[in-house]
């Protein structure tokens, strides 16, 4: 039997292969190059991998997978993440690329192999919305003891592992950035064993988790800003890819984006984000840290337009900046705040670069940074770090190090006049001085700069406190003191800057959704943002992975659970009266068309609707839905532009008829109905409503012949 091998077995070989590949000029060299590796490593015995251990849990499958059963006769990809590491984020655009172009059937499986660096993300539950948030569609095994890892001896996050037909390993990729060589080796190993006929078209067990989830009102909330002029709160609905502004009452004001992810400018109803996390409201001006599309977004509410202020759309590499916003290529930028620069108040938008491990800054008026040259409004440029990623404090801002920076806080008044920093993966709380930039240790982590290990749960002081990955912090003015959302312990503590003592407010450290009367008896579920209300009396908490947005009454010591309506004041779609245009139908509608129906003039065509709700839910009696019968380029077919109905029981049919003209005013053109509904729906719980809509396109196949009185047709949707 063969042995079983690991990485290092690979890797004198592969490194002749890759300095060859960097030396190759086009791409029929590289294929030729990766097929003659290909052909060597088949005369070798001596590459087999060990399976995966019995007894793992498995997602997005009906069940465990082996690489001698379900996978053999298949090349699997290996994807060894840890949920929290932005440089395995940046990888899954490169997986879904490869998924899309290469399926189960094509012969290739991507595997993804969950390694946790932190205990938390040990627990499946966490895994299971990591898979969920980050909309992973392939099989995810949670390792959660790094017994394949070990085994591999693989040695950092990310690493791809591209495994043969005979479970035999043919090529192995460390960390981000190898899109076109990941293609490269995916397609030269399905076309070298396709041609052996190594290769079967059996399916894979594939279920995704997803598809059996009920709607929500929310879909993991990363960030909040609260307006207090205003009364309001911005909330990103991250897993709606879209962001929301509500009263302090809950009332839904404005819808931007959702539900599935784009990058659209333009009006609010066409606008599109793609997973958005930080926010900063002003005004009637939300800006928004578009994560996933790697940009910065304006949202005006006054002028009703989405503009891009940084960013091209792709993730970038530049360290450096200085160029205008949107030549400025970014990377994953995570959260923002105001800021003040040159004199000027509030002309400058701090960003974490979560992606460079870096703080930036975007000029919104001319200004300058800290002993830096004057900048032009518009410009974005880096503000402190090295883009290592380490927990390295400077009083050098280029020479510090931050590790995945991904919220921020600002605290502009003396004697404090510092931004602070939550360094998700150092585990700490850091500071940036506003004068000069000096970057200090506030909590957590350790005193050396390359240890990103040094976390836990512990009440206390500088660096004997200890977080694990916090990702929000929220500065109190009124009472001089830091608020945490200590995102994998599940809790939120707070801080004073001035004796940098760092204790719990709330949550009982178990990741659970539970409103108790008291902060101790609170949970949270990794919360992910967290801002400060009502003169320093209110926390707005983003509960990310329990879909919600909590407030914490620091008076009262109570925690409830924020409300927000189902009916947004400004984007829900009104039903239109008299000779108007028919609603424009959400992205996320279902479209439908149905065969040609046969028919006369002067008959009458009847309708017969039924739609079907998810189970346990029921229509909104706030929300009224309704349908709509339009023809559009055809309209001589009805009396109005726009025929409109109410919907108010679904537990018949809708009948909807309309009464065809009496001659044919287009015969040279296709005539169609289009019958449009739209769905306010509930949970019975009450917890969360939706708004789904759905089209019905009819042809018509009119004759000048009389026909029968009337014309029934059948049309059915389940939501």
């Amino acid at each position: 039997m063969a042995s079983q091998c690991s990485l290092s077995t690979l890797f004198p070989i592969q490194s002749q292969l890759d300095c060859a590949l960097d030396d190759a000029t086009t791409q029929q060299e590289k294929e030729n190059l990766v097929y003659q590796y290909l052909r060597k490593l088949d005369e070798r015995h001596d590459l087999k991998i060990p399976d995966f251990q019995t007894g793992l849990e498995w997602l997005n499958t009906e069940g465990p997978l082996s690489l001698n059963k379900e996978l053999a006769c298949k090349v699997v990809l290996l994807d060894f993440f840890t949920y929290c590491c932005i440089n395995c984020m940046h990888i899954l655009p490169d997986l879904h690329q490869l998924e899309e172009k290469r399926s189960v059937k094509d012969g290739l499986v991507i595997v993804g192999v969950h390694s946790a660096k932190f205990p938390n993300e040990k627990v499946l539950d966490n895994v299971r919305s990591a898979v969920l948030r980050y909309d992973i569609c392939h099989p995810v095994v949670n390792d959660s003891e790094a017994r394949l890892w070990h085994d591999l001896e693989v040695s950092c996050w990310p690493t791809l592992v591209l495994v043969g037909p005979r479970g035999n390993l043919l090529f192995f990729l460390v960390g981000e950035g190898h899109r076109d060589r990941l293609v490269l080796f995916t397609d030269c190993a399905l076309r070298h064993y396709g041609e052996q006929g190594l290769l079967k078209e059996h399916t894979v067990g594939i279920k995704l988790y997803r598809d059996s989830l009920p709607p929500s009102i929310l879909s993991f909330p990363g960030k909040v800003a609260v307006d207090n002029t205003n009364k309001r709160l911005a909330i990103a609905d991250t897993g709606h890819h879209r962001i929301l502004v509500v009263s302090f009452t809950g009332q839904l004001l404005h819808s931007v984006g959702g539900t599935e992810s784009g990058r659209q400018d333009g009006d609010l109803s066409e606008a599109s984000f793609n997973s958005p996390q930080g926010l900063a409201i002003k005004g009637d001006t939300v800006y928004v840290a578009d994560t996933e599309n790697h940009l910065i977004r304006k949202i005006d509410l006054l002028e009703g337009r989405v503009s891009t202020l940084a960013g091209v759309g792709v993730q970038g590499t530049d360290k450096e900046g200085g160029a205008m916003g949107p030549q400025q290529p970014i990377s994953s930028p995570w959260d923002l705040t105001f800021g003040s620069a040159g004199g000027v108040e509030e002309n400058l938008l701090w960003i974490a670069m979560a992606g460079t491990h870096q703080i930036w800054g975007l000029f919104l008026a001319d200004g300058k940074l800290p002993k830096g040259s004057e900048s032009k409004a518009g410009t974005c440029v880096r503000w402190a770090g090295s883009g290592n990623e380490e927990n390295r404090n400077n009083a050098y801002p280029h020479k510090a190090g931050f590790a995945q920076p991904s919220g921020l806080a600002l605290a502009p008044e003396e004697p404090w006049s510092c931004l602070y920093v939550a360094d998700s993966e150092s585990s700490t709380i850091r500071t940036v001085a506003l004068k000069d930039g000096a970057v200090k240790l506030l909590v957590g982590g350790e005193r050396d700069p390359l240890n990103l290990f040094a976390f836990g749960d512990v009440d206390g002081k500088g660096v004997d406190a200890k977080l694990q990955h916090p990702l929000g912090v929220a500065w109190a003015p009124e009472q001089s003191l830091l608020y945490v959302a200590d995102s994998y312990n599940h809790k939120i503590k707070v801080l004073d800057p001035k004796t940098k003592q760092c204790i719990t407010v709330a949550g009982t450290g178990e990741a659970a959704d539970t409103l108790g009367p008291e902060f101790n008896k609170s949970c949270f579920n990794e919360p992910g943002g967290i801002c400060v209300g009502a003169g320093g009396k209110l926390l707005y908490v983003a509960d990310t992975n329990n879909h919600q947005v909590k407030v914490l009454d620091l008076d009262s010591k109570t925690v409830s659970l924020f409300p927000i309506s189902t009916v947004c004041t400004d984007s829900a779609p009104t039903k239109p009266s008299g000779p108007a245009k028919a609603p424009t139908l959400p992205k996320s509608a279902a479209k439908k068309e149905m065969p040609p129906v046969a028919v006369s003039v002067g008959q009458t065509l009847a309708m017969s609707l039924t739609l079907l709700l998810p189970e346990g839910t029921r229509l909104t009696d706030e929300a009224p839905s309704f349908w709509a019968l339009s023809a559009e380029g055809n309209e001589w077919l009805l009396d109005s532009q726009v025929v409109t109905g109410d919907i108010a029981d679904l537990s018949e049919p809708l009948y909807i008829s309309t009464k065809l003209p009496a001659a044919v005013k287009d015969s040279n053109n296709s005539p169609c109905l289009t019958l449009s509904v739209w769905v306010y729906y509930c949970m019975e719980a009450g917890k969360a409503c939706m708004m789904k809509a759905a089209s019905f396109t009819q042809p018509l196949q009119i004759s000048t012949s009389p026909g029968e009185k009337e014309v029934t047709v059948a049309l059915a949707h389940a939501f």
